[in-house]
């Protein structure tokens, strides 16, 4: 099990404002916040962090999703926070028959993902 992720990002206040948007749906909020740092969570425990340092390569994030309305409402907060479609909310049967999952890309080009496993 992963305990937790870091992702570098060239603007950490500008990421920190897209990811506080996008997040929210999913009940992520910073939980803690360092010069250049922002740690987010849900009930005080962060597991997804930002780095202000050079980014590398764009990485692939997906965040677990309770049901599809809040996949839908991550979708549409991050698109509204600035991020880039990378593919609307939808079954993606491919991987499994109730794969439910939306794609944005964040200001430095990550693959960011909210996800739902239950059935429909």
């Amino acid at each position: 099990m992963i305990d937790h992720i870091g992702v570098q990002v060239a603007d950490c206040e500008r990421s920190r404002a897209f990811y506080e948007r996008a997040l929210a749906p999913l009940g992520y909020e910073v939980v803690m916040a360092f010069e250049r740092v922002a740690g987010f969570g849900v009930r005080g425990k962060p597991d997804f962090w930002i780095i202000e340092e050079e980014p590398g390569a764009p990485l692939h994030v997906a965040f677990a999703s309770p049901d599809r309305a809040t996949v839908d409402a991550f979708h549409e907060a991050a698109l509204a926070a600035g991020g880039r479609d990378n593919g609307p909310p939808g079954v993606r049967a491919h991987y499994h028959e109730h794969y439910y999952g939306a794609f944005v890309h964040d200001p430095d080009g990550n693959n960011v993902e909210a996800v739902c496993h239950a059935p429909g």
